[in-house]
């Protein structure tokens, strides 16, 4: 009984699952699909429910920012996805998460200035690798929260 309870708070104090996404490859295949893959890999890989829970709101649909930034030659796009890198490395650093972190600025340069191919997959590795590590803080904090006698 004992065993089952340990397991039941795990599970339920592990909220997220996928704490080390490859965002080379992940920018990878979205520079080359033109940002199709995220339209896909957000709501089916559960990555846009993971940002709103980390970022602690609703952020705006990526498919309401594709849309919107297909008129503006992804302008827009952009400009949303350098918000939210933001506003996640404003959350690493209230977790106090080392860094390097993700930043607006970050965003939008490598992806503007960085070398075509190059540029967008930085981005995304540094995106990603600032979520994967508030991910796995938070992960670390609910466990303590949920069961502040397991071993660790």
């Amino acid at each position: 009984m004992l065993n089952q309870e340990l397991q039941l708070n795990r599970h339920t104090a592990m909220r997220f699952r996928h704490t080390n996404r490859p965002g080379l490859l992940l920018g990878l295949i979205d520079f080359f699909t033109a940002g199709v893959f995220f339209l896909l890999y957000m709501p089916l890989g559960g990555l846009q429910d993971e940002i709103d829970e980390v970022l602690g709101h609703k952020t705006q649909r990526y498919w309401v920012a594709y849309a919107l930034g297909i008129p503006t030659l992804f302008i827009y796009t952009l400009v949303w996805m350098a918000r939210i890198s933001e506003e996640l490395k404003a959350r690493a650093v209230e977790l106090s998460v080392k860094g390097p972190y993700t930043s607006w600025w970050h965003m939008f340069g490598w992806n503007v200035f960085g070398l075509l191919l190059f540029g967008p997959a930085v981005a995304a590795y540094r995106f990603f690798g600032t979520l994967n590590r508030v991910e796995v803080e938070l992960n670390r904090r609910a466990q303590i929260g949920a069961s502040p006698n397991c071993p660790q």
